[in-house]
């Protein structure tokens, strides 16, 4: 006889009490307490499979009794997608994708689904019809439709798994985790309940079955993944697809990752065929510009194993009020109060009266301080009214006495400047140890203070 059991739940973070609560003692958000009505069934409770078959009993192993097997991944034809998982896809591996509506996230998954001709593939949709997805895959490949490619559209677990069974995939997309619900629980599809107990059904059957499972989720309206925050916790590896849905580049982002790099990103370009791979980023992070404005300089950073040169645009006015204004895109405010004033007090430079305003091109989000000389160039640039040559790139750490401080990988970042065609770069001079110059056509400046790069450059 199965028992039923209510339960309250906090909607934010997924905290579970007896009772209700007006603030959640978890993350002390008010009135986010709902009630749930949970049905325990101890037969069925986590079991995917949908016959009565007994799991295998499993004893403890000492750790040198167990064989260490060679990693195996599935690579995809998407280069990007590889670079963010770390290398492929891992066999028995729940991946969650995440992002806000409209931005790709079915497109990237039914595209990669689709390029996967050898595998049989498992296209779960609780969204969308079977016409809808049959049309969105010919525009997407409209020359040939894979015939290992099956669709189903259905939201009971149980029905899911009979179909699995059936069918036997080697790669199962479900879209999306919150259409979802198990015959288990007596709570509606979308419920914190559910969700945690629809991904607990399908990590058991991605672990036993060696079959790797993405999962679509929705985000709430602060960015966050919707659901409770033990949905990351059971996942292996967590993709946020980023980007403004009005523009047509989106930028796919590893936050959690069991088995690769969280620091990869991929980018793509939102095409009317689908989503182009974009393999030389700094064809939109530097923007195409007609002659030389003040303002803009070019930063050497790194995101990953990846360098990047990317635009950073600065520009400063007289504050209309009487407080400035700092407002930067893409940068954190903090740190840019920091340089703001680094360059107040050891420069004397009058920036404390201006309003500043600071964007990286091509909606990126930079963490890198090696971006830190070529914002404040850029900063003085626009102030001055004095453009720097578009042939010339900057790559050091700004510290707080207006020293400049020697950044990692510098050989990547000087051998990417190269290959774009530029003939300067800016660095600190307690980085030229890792500098081979006779490697180097490009011409390398190495200072040690910042006021010494203003001169060399305005003077």
């Amino acid at each position: 006889m199965s028992k039923n059991k209510t339960v309250f739940f906090c909607q934010s973070c997924g905290y579970e009490s007896a009772k209700w609560l007006g603030k959640c003692p978890s993350c002390n958000s008010w009135n986010s307490f709902v009630e749930e009505v949970v049905t325990k069934n101890e037969t069925t409770r986590n079991e995917w499979r949908t016959d009565s078959a007994k799991s295998k009993i499993i004893k403890p192993k000492k750790l040198t009794e167990i064989e260490s097997a060679h990693e195996v991944r599935i690579i995809t034809p998407d280069h990007e997608l590889n670079r963010v998982l770390g290398g492929g896809i891992v066999p028995g591996s729940l991946v969650l994708i995440g992002g806000e509506p409209g931005i790709g996230k079915s497109t990237l998954m039914l595209q990669a689904g689709l390029a996967l001709k050898l595998l049989k593939i498992l296209y779960v949709s609780g969204e969308e019809s079977e016409q809808q997805i049959k049309m969105r895959a010919q525009r997407l490949s409209p020359e040939t439709l894979a015939e290992n490619f099956f669709i189903l559209t259905e939201t009971n677990t149980k029905n899911i798994f009979s179909a699995i069974e059936d069918v036997g995939p080697q790669l199962v997309v479900i879209d999306s985790i919150q259409t979802l619900y198990s015959p288990v629980m007596d709570s509606v599809a979308g419920s914190i309940g559910q969700v945690r107990q629809c991904t607990g059904e399908l990590m058991k059957f991605a672990k036993e079955t060696n079959t790797p499972v993405f999962l679509v989720g929705h985000i709430t309206k602060d960015g966050s993944l919707a659901g409770p925050k033990v949905l990351e916790h059971m996942v292996d590896t967590v993709l946020q697809f980023e980007g403004d849905r009005h523009l047509a580049y989106r930028i796919l982002r590893t936050t959690k990752n069991r088995f690769g790099s969280t620091s990869e990103i991929g980018i793509y370009e939102m095409l009317g065929n689908g989503l182009r791979e974009v393999s030389n980023p700094s064809e939109i992070l530097i923007s195409q510009k007609a002659g030389q404005l003040s303002g803009a300089t070019i930063g050497a950073t790194i995101e990953g194993n990846r360098p990047l040169l990317i635009e950073i645009q600065s520009l400063v006015s007289t504050a209309s009020y009487g407080t400035p204004q700092r407002t930067p895109n893409g940068f954190d405010q903090k740190r840019l109060n920091m340089l703001l004033a680094v360059l107040e007090k050891r420069c004397g430079f009058r920036v404390g009266t201006q309003d500043v305003f600071v964007n990286m091109a091509g909606g990126i989000y930079v963490e890198d301080p090696a971006i830190d000389l070529a914002l404040c160039v850029s900063v003085i640039s626009s102030m001055e009214e004095i453009p720097v040559n578009d042939k010339i790139c900057f790559a050091a750490e700004v510290g707080l006495g207006g020293e400049l401080r020697a950044v990692n990988r510098i050989d990547q970042r000087i051998s990417e400047a190269e290959k774009l065609g530029f003939e300067k770069i800016y660095v600190s001079r307690f980085s030229q140890k890792s500098i081979d110059r006779n490697k180097t056509k490009i011409e390398v400046k190495a200072f040690a203070k910042l006021d010494e790069v203003f001169k060399d450059l305005f003077r």
